[in-house]
C-alpha cells in the first residue's frame, strides 16, 4: 500500500493545529461549511480519531507518546499539555452546542450544510434561523462517534491525573460526553423511518425495475423479492423504541424501505430514557428513508459496537438499552439493503449503474453508498470473497465513471458530482423557511474508505491486491486535491487541482472532506496492522522447503559437524535457530519462512560442497 498513513496522518495533525489555532493560541471554530455542530465535531475528530483508533498515534498517556507525534502537535504544547488542551476543546465544543433551556439540550444541528434549492440563482431564499437549528442525522452520527473518542480518551487520560483540577475538567467532560452521547443515540432512534408503498405505485415500479436484471416475469420478481426480504419485514414490524407501528409489511401487495431520514420524523414517539439528556422536541422530517443518511447513520452505530468501546466499557447501563435498539435497526436496514443490492441469479441490481432511488433520483453516488452497505453486508452473511470482489468491481467502475482515475472531459458532467455535489430535498424543511437541499459532495474520499474497507475484508491475496491497488490509485487523486498554499494547506479540499473546469472554490478547509480522509488513512493503518494475509501455493513451497532443510540440517548433525571447531559450531547454531524461527512463522507469513529458509539451505549446500571438495582431494 503505497498510502503511507502514518506519513500523512502526522501532516494533517500538523496543518489541523495550524488551522484550527488563532493568534492567541485559542482553539478557533469552523471552516469552509461554518461553524456548526457537524463541522466542529470533523474538526476535532481530525486529531481524536487517529489518537484514540491508532496505539501509535496516543497522546493520552504523557510518559508514552512518540517522538514524530509530539513535534506533529507541537503547536499544542508539549507531551503533558497536549492532552490537557484536547480535554479543554472538546468540553468547549460540548459547552458551545448545548442549548440554553432548563434541560441543557444538546444541539445537533446542521447549520450551513443545508443550502436553498436554487443554489445557482443569484437571488434565493436563505435558510431561516428555525431551519439552521434543527437537528440532523448527521449531528448525532458525528457526534457518537466524536464522544466514544472523547470518553475512551478520557478515561485512559485520568490514570495519570493527580491535580484535583485537571481531574475535575476530565470529569466534566465525561458528564457532558455522557449526555450528548445518550441524546445521539435518542435522535437516530427517532430517525429510524420504514417507508411502506402499493406495488402498483411509482415507488414499486421503480423498485421492480431495479431487481429485475433477468427480465423475470413480474409475479415472480415480487414473489422472489417478497421471500429473500421476510425475515427482515418480521424484524421491522417488532421494532418499538422511537419508532411509531409499522403495518402492512407483509402484505403481498406493498413494498418496503428502512433506513434514516435526514431528523426526527414527523410522529416519531419520544423514547423514555432513565438518564440525563435534555428535551426531546417534536419530529418534523419526512417519516421515508434517505441513503445518505443511512449509510452516515449505519458508520456511527458501528462505533457503538466496535472493540474499543466494548474493552473500555464506554457505554454505560443505562445506554446500553439504546445501543441494543440501534444494533437491530443496524442489522435490519444491512440485510435489507444487502439483499436488495445482490438480488437474482445474474446481474446484481448494484452492478446496473447508476443506481435509482425509489422516488425517482438516480447518481453514480447512490451507486456508492448502497455498496457501502452491501459489501459489509455481504461479508457478514455470505464472507465469500467472489461476492466481495463484485463490489470492488462496482467500486472501479465508479472510480471510472466519476473520473477519480480516469481523465476527465473538458464538460463532462460527472465533475458536478465532486462539486457542487450532489443534491437532495429534505423534506419537511419547508414547514420552518424556503425547501432546502442537502449537499453531498465527499465522493471521492468516501471511495477511498470504502476501497480500503473492502480490501480488509478480503481473505484471498491476490483478489484484496486488486482493491489495493484501486485504493492507491484513488488515494492518488485525493492527494492531489489538498489545499497547497496558505494558513490550510495540507487539509481538503480542492477540486480544481484536478478538474481545471471548476471555479470559485473556497480555500478555507473542509473539515468534512479532511475527516473522510482522516478515516480512509486510520482503516489502512488498521490493515497494514494485521497480519498479511496467508498464500495457500507459498504455504506449501515453505513447508517443502522446511522439510528439505531440516533433512540436510539432521545429515550434517549425522556427519558431525556440531562437535567441529567453534566457527563450525557457531554456523550449525545459526542454522539451528533460523529453523525455529521459521516454524514459528509458518502459518502466518510463509513467504517469510521462505526467504529465511533459501538463507539456511545456502548455508546447507555450502557445507556439502566443502565436504565433496575435501572427499575429492583425498
Amino acid at each position: 500500500m503505497r498510502i503511507q498513513p502514518r506519513r500523512q496522518l502526522l501532516q494533517i495533525w500538523r496543518a489541523t493545529v495550524v488551522s484550527s489555532l488563532g493568534p492567541d493560541g485559542q482553539w478557533r471554530w469552523g471552516g469552509r461549511e461554518g461553524s456548526n455542530s457537524i463541522s466542529d465535531a470533523e474538526q476535532l475528530l481530525c486529531l481524536m480519531l487517529p489518537a484514540t483508533e491508532i496505539p501509535r498515534f496516543r497522546v493520552d498517556g504523557p510518559d508514552e507518546t512518540d517522538n514524530d507525534v509530539l513535534d506533529a502537535l507541537r503547536g499544542l504544547g508539549d507531551a503533558v499539555e497536549i492532552p490537557r488542551r484536547l480535554v479543554r476543546a472538546v468540553v468547549e465544543y460540548l459547552n458551545r452546542y448545548t442549548l440554553d433551556d432548563e434541560d441543557g439540550t444538546p444541539s445537533f444541528a446542521g447549520g450551513s450544510f443545508a443550502g436553498p434549492q436554487d443554489h445557482d440563482q443569484e437571488e434565493r431564499a436563505e435558510p431561516s434561523k428555525e431551519q439552521l437549528g434543527l437537528d440532523v442525522v448527521e449531528g448525532y452520527a458525528s457526534s457518537i462517534t466524536l464522544m466514544l473518542c472523547a470518553l475512551g480518551f478520557a478515561k485512559v487520560f485520568r490514570t495519570a491525573l493527580t491535580r484535583a483540577d485537571l481531574l475535575a475538567e476530565v470529569e466534566e467532560l465525561e458528564r457532558l460526553a455522557n449526555k450528548r452521547l445518550s441524546a445521539a443515540m435518542i435522535g437516530l432512534l427517532r430517525s429510524f423511518s420504514v417507508k411502506v408503498y402499493p406495488v402498483d405505485s411509482e415507488s414499486g415500479e421503480v423498485m421492480l425495475q431495479t431487481v429485475n436484471q433477468a427480465a423475470e416475469s413480474r409475479k415472480k420478481v415480487l414473489s422472489a423479492l417478497h421471500a429473500a426480504l421476510r425475515d427482515t419485514a418480521a424484524g421491522l414490524r417488532d421494532l418499538d423504541i422511537g419508532l411509531a407501528a409499522v403495518d402492512d409489511l407483509e402484505n403481498p401487495e406493498r413494498l418496503f424501505e428502512c433506513g434514516w431520514s435526514w431528523g426526527p420524523t414527523l410522529d416519531a414517539p419520544r423514547v423514555d430514557f432513565q438518564g440525563a439528556a435534555g428535551a426531546q422536541r417534536e419530529g418534523y422530517a419526512s417519516d421515508e428513508p434517505y441513503l445518505y443518511f443511512t449509510v452516515v447513520a449505519l458508520d456511527a452505530i458501528a462505533d457503538l459496537f466496535s472493540e474499543r468501546t466494548r474493552v473500555l466499557g464506554l457505554v454505560s447501563d443505562d445506554q446500553s438499552r439504546l445501543a441494543d435498539a440501534l444494533r437491530k435497526r443496524w442489522d435490519l436496514t444491512q440485510r435489507y439493503w444487502g439483499t436488495i443490492a445482490s438480488l437474482g441469479p445474474a446481474r446484481w441490481p448494484l452492478e446496473d449503474i447508476p443506481w435509482r432511488t425509489t422516488d425517482g433520483d438516480e447518481s453514480d453516488f447512490f451507486s456508492l453508498l448502497v455498496t457501502s452497505i452491501a459489501a459489509r453486508n455481504l461479508a457478514a452473511q455470505r464472507d465469500t470473497d467472489a461476492d466481495l470482489i463484485r463490489i470492488g468491481d462496482v467500486l472501479t467502475e465508479l472510480a471510472n465513471r466519476g473520473r477519480v482515475i480516469r481523465r476527465p472531459l473538458a464538460t463532462d458532467t460527472a465533475i458536478r458530482m465532486h462539486h457542487p455535489g450532489v443534491a437532495f430535498r429534505l423534506i419537511g424543511m419547508e414547514a420552518f423557511g424556503p425547501p432546502l437541499n442537502w449537499i453531498a459532495a465527499d465522493f471521492a474520499p468516501l471511495l477511498l474508505k470504502r476501497a480500503i474497507r473492502v480490501a480488509q475484508l478480503i481473505g484471498d491475496v491476490r483478489l484484496r491486491g486488486h482493491l489495493l491497488r484501486l485504493a492507491n490509485q484513488v488515494w492518488h487523486h485525493v492527494l492531489e486535491r489538498r489545499i497547497t498554499i496558505g494558513q490550510h494547506r495540507d487539509l481538503w479540499d480542492q477540486p480544481q487541482n484536478v478538474f481545471p473546469a471548476i471555479s470559485g472554490a473556497s480555500d478555507r478547509p473542509s473539515w468534512h472532506h479532511t475527516v473522510r480522509v482522516v478515516e480512509s488513512l486510520v482503516l489502512a493503518a488498521s490493515l497494514i496492522s494485521t497480519h498479511p494475509l496467508r498464500s495457500e501455493p507459498l504455504g506449501d513451497y515453505a513447508e517443502d522447503l522446511l522439510a528439505e532443510a531440516e533433512h540436510l540440517y539432521d545429515q550434517e548433525l549425522l556427519a558431525g559437524s556440531a562437535a567441529a571447531g567453534r566457527p563450525m559450531r557457531a554456523k550449525m547454531e545459526w542454522m539451528s535457530q533460523r529453523l525455529d524461527r521459521c516454524r514459528e512463522i509458518m502459518n502466518e507469513r510463509p513467504a517469510s519462512a521462505a526467504a529465511v529458509l533459501t538463507s539456511v539451505l545456502q548455508e546447507l549446500d555450502a557445507l556439502a560442497v566443502a565436504r565433496q571438495d575435501v572427499v575429492g582431494a583425498g
